[in-house]
């Protein structure tokens, strides 16, 4: 036995694992299944000892079993796609459009989203992040919804991935001073998970009519969860990226039967974890500087 396995040193290291209380006279294996047990057998009660012919002979007129009396198999209720629940959702998402389309301006955008209660998400988030930079440019910016860093700010994209955002929108001469930003959800999902379907229905009537309030030229779509929620697609983004598709405009001044022009671009998030599709990333970047040269530089 090596000196550091003394039972002494071993005792002592249970103690500093937080192993200080015995529970048993004798130690177990627990990693062995234990022994079967033989119990006596019941004597037999009286009226078991004799037969009883007219419970064992069969009864032909005997009822059919009950399913009430056989065990369910599931106390579930059912899953959130009912008919039910979808009802409560389009009935939340059409309150959700009455109240957008109240809004005026930006500011009584924001006003009326914090004033919403129809979204769960704002229940749990710090913050409402409602868009970042010129609300008069010509691009505007459209992510999935904030992450840790973001709720914490009140700002889209000012984490990890935000400022990989800044910089790749550098290389084309872009910055936030030039640049609308903002997300499909204004409040984080708890762990930063994936907005389920029925938050993207309920909060997309506010993000259309804040791109009815901006008023831009380009939409650069960020991500497969915006590019598919706002094109009404469900190819993923690497089908969708690298070429323009029509965004239809929802009653914005005289020019509402002209789309906007929208690319969609691989995530900043997706970049950080996979570096190698930069290169597709830079093409798509490139486009649109190409498209805002030679439609709409003023």
């Amino acid at each position: 036995m090596e000196p550091s396995e003394t039972p002494l040193n071993m005792l002592a290291w249970q103690i500093e694992a937080g192993a200080d209380e015995a529970i048993g006279e004798a130690p177990i294996n627990r990693y062995r299944s234990p022994a079967p047990v033989d119990l006596p057998a019941p004597p037999p009660s009286p009226a078991a000892a004799a037969p009883n012919p007219a419970a064992t002979a069969p009864n032909p007129a005997a009822s059919p079993p009950n399913p009430a009396a056989t065990p369910a198999q599931s106390s579930f209720p059912p899953p959130s796609s009912s008919p039910s629940s979808l009802t409560s959702t389009d009935t939340i998402a059409k309150s959700a459009h009455d109240l957008a389309a109240a809004a005026t301006d930006l500011a009584a955008l924001a006003d009326a989203l914090a004033r919403f209660d129809g979204c769960a998400l704002a229940d749990t988030a710090t913050n409402l992040v409602f868009a970042d930079g010129n609300s008069n440019a010509q691009v505007m910016i459209i992510g999935e919804a904030p992450g840790a860093d973001e709720d914490r700010q009140g700002l889209p994209f000012v984490g990890l991935a935000g400022q990989l955002l800044d910089r790749m929108l550098g290389t084309i001469g872009l910055d936030r001073s030039s640049t609308y930003i903002s997300n499909i959800l204004p409040w984080r999902p708890p762990g930063n998970r994936k907005p389920t379907p029925n938050e993207v229905t309920i909060c997309l009537p506010f993000l259309r009519r804040h791109i009815e309030l901006a008023e831009p030229k380009i939409l650069v779509l960020v991500g497969g969860t915006s590019a598919q929620a706002l094109l009404g697609v469900t190819q993923g983004i690497t089908r969708l990226r690298g070429r323009w598709h029509d965004y239809p405009r929802h009653g914005i001044g005289s020019e509402a039967s002209s789309p906007i022009p929208a690319m969609p671009i691989f995530h900043p998030a997706y970049l950080l974890r996979k570096p190698g599709m930069k290169r597709e990333a830079w093409r798509d970047l490139r486009e649109i500087r190409r498209r805002i040269d030679a439609d709409f530089s003023a």
